[in-house]
C-alpha cells in the first residue's frame, strides 16, 4: 500500500489545481483515489536555509521511516503467535494509517508553526532519536529475558537423547547416598528394548540384576534406569554405546532441579509481566513516530514546492493512492498535466531503466514535486 504525495503550483486558485488533477486521474480514468493534503502556512525563511534544509529533511525522512519500520517489526516479534493482529496495533493518533494519511491535519501543539522550519525539523529529530534509543534499550532487555526463557524451554524439549531429563525423573528412580552403587540413565531405541533387557546385566561385571526400569519414552526411544557399581561406569558406558544404547550424563540433585524449575517459572512470569507494558509502549511510540514521519513529508513538500515554484507560496499539495493496475498510466497522465513546469523533466524516466550515470534521486525526479509514502511497513506483499 503506497501513496504519492505531490504538489503543483496554484493556477488561478489552488482549488482549480486540485480539480484539474482530480478530474484527470479519478473522475475520468479512476487511476487513483485522491484527497487534498493540507499544509499550514509555515515560515519560509531564506532561500539558503531552504536549500540546506531540503538535504537535511531527506536524511531525516529516511531515519524516521527506519524507526517506524523497526517498531512495526518488533511489534510483530513481540506478538509472536498473534502476528496477524499486528496492523490492529499499528495506529496513528487512534486511527488506521490510511485514515490518518488521507485526513492529515498538522499537529499544532507538537510542531508549532510559529517556529522556523529548521526548528520544527530539530524537534522531530530529537523526539524520534529518543524513541529509537528507548526502543533499543527495551528490546535488549525483553530479548534477553525471552532468550533465557527460550534456552531453558529448549532444554526441556526435543528427544530423550538431547533434552533435559530433570522434569522426567523422580527421586525414587535412583540409588542415592551409596558408597559403592550408582544409577545411570540410558536411552534405548524402541526397536532395541528386547536386546536391552537381554543384555544390560552382562554389559559389565558389576550390574545389579533386574535393576533396570523404563522411566519414560518418546516417539523413538525409552529412558531406562540401571544400577551398578561406580567403578564399572566407564566400562558399562563403552559397552552400551557398542550396542547402540546411549548413557546420558545426569546426576540427581534435588536442589539444582528445584532451582531450574524456579528459574523457568520466574522467567515465564517476568515475560508475561513485561509483555503488556511493552506492547502499550510500542503502540504509543509507533503512533508518535508515524505522525512525525508524515509531518516530515509535509515539510519536504512545502520546502521543495517553495524552491521549485517560488514565492509567494502558492501551491496545492495532493495525496494520490494509485490503482495498482494503472501505475504507469497514472505517471503518464501526471506528466501530461505538469510537463510544462520543468523542461529538464520533459521525458518520463522509468526508475527500472538502467541509465549510465543516473542515480536513484534523479530517477525519482518529475516536473511536479513528488514523494512516496510506503505503508507496507512489514514488507508484506
Amino acid at each position: 500500500m503506497e501513496f504519492w504525495l505531490i504538489s503543483a503550483p496554484g493556477e488561478k486558485t489552488c482549488q482549480q489545481t486540485w480539480e484539474r488533477m482530480n478530474a484527470a486521474t479519478y473522475n475520468i480514468n479512476f487511476l487513483s483515489s485522491n484527497s487534498k493534503f493540507t499544509i499550514p502556512d509555515l515560515k519560509v525563511g531564506t532561500l539558503d536555509v531552504l536549500v540546506g534544509l531540503s538535504d537535511e529533511l531527506a536524511k531525516l525522512d529516511s531515519f524516521v521511516e527506519s524507526v517506524v519500520k523497526k517498531i512495526s517489526h518488533y511489534m510483530a516479534d513481540v506478538l509472536e503467535d498473534g502476528r496477524d493482529k499486528v496492523m490492529e496495533n499499528l495506529l496513528a493518533n487512534g486511527v488506521d494509517l490510511v485514515t490518518y494519511i488521507t485526513r492529515f491535519q498538522w499537529h499544532m501543539e507538537k510542531y508549532p508553526i510559529k517556529q522556523s522550519l529548521k526548528t520544527i525539523s530539530e524537534i522531530i529529530t530529537k523526539q524520534v532519536t529518543q524513541i529509537d534509543n528507548d526502543l533499543k534499550a527495551r528490546a535488549s532487555a525483553y530479548n534477553g529475558l525471552k532468550g533465557n526463557l527460550h534456552t531453558l524451554e529448549r532444554k526441556n524439549a526435543g528427544s530423550l537423547l538431547t533434552r533435559s531429563l530433570a522434569d522426567l525423573v523422580k527421586k525414587e528412580d535412583f540409588v542415592l547416598d551409596s558408597e559403592y552403587l550408582t544409577t545411570l540413565l540410558v536411552v534405548v531405541p524402541k526397536a532395541g528394548y528386547a536386546d536391552w533387557q537381554k543384555t544390560y546385566e552382562t554389559l559389565s561385571e558389576m550390574v545389579v540384576p533386574r535393576s533396570s526400569n523404563l522411566i519414560v519414552e518418546d516417539q523413538d526411544s525409552g529412558l531406562f534406569s540401571v544400577t551398578l557399581f561406580q567403578k564399572a561406569i566407564d566400562d558399562f558406558r563403552l559397552k552400551a554405546r557398542e550396542n547402540k544404547f546411549i548413557v546420558r550424563d545426569f546426576q540427581y540433585n534435588e536442589d539444582e532441579l528445584k532451582a531450574d524449575k524456579e528459574e523457568l517459572t520466574r522467567l515465564s512470569t517476568d515475560k508475561k509481566k513485561q509483555f503488556g507494558p511493552l506492547v502499550r509502549w510500542l503502540k504509543v511510540n509507533f503512533s508518535e513516530a508515524f505522525i512525525a514521519w508524515i509531518h516530515i513529508k509535509a515539510l519536504r513538500v512545502f520546502t521543495e514546492s517553495v524552491l521549485r515554484y517560488g514565492l509567494p507560496v502558492n501551491f496545492q499539495a495532493m495525496l494520490l493512492r494509485p490503482n495498482k493496475k494503472y501505475v504507469k498510466k497514472l505517471r503518464e497522465v501526471l506528466h501530461e498535466l505538469y510537463r510544462h513546469l520543468d523542461s529538464s523533466a520533459a521525458t518520463i524516466i522509468d526508475p527500472s531503466m538502467d541509465i549510465p550515470g543516473l542515480n536513484l534521486s534523479q530517477q525519482e525526479y518529475y516536473p511536479y514535486v513528488y514523494y512516496k509514502i510506503d505503508c507496507n511497513l512489514l514488507d508484506l506483499k
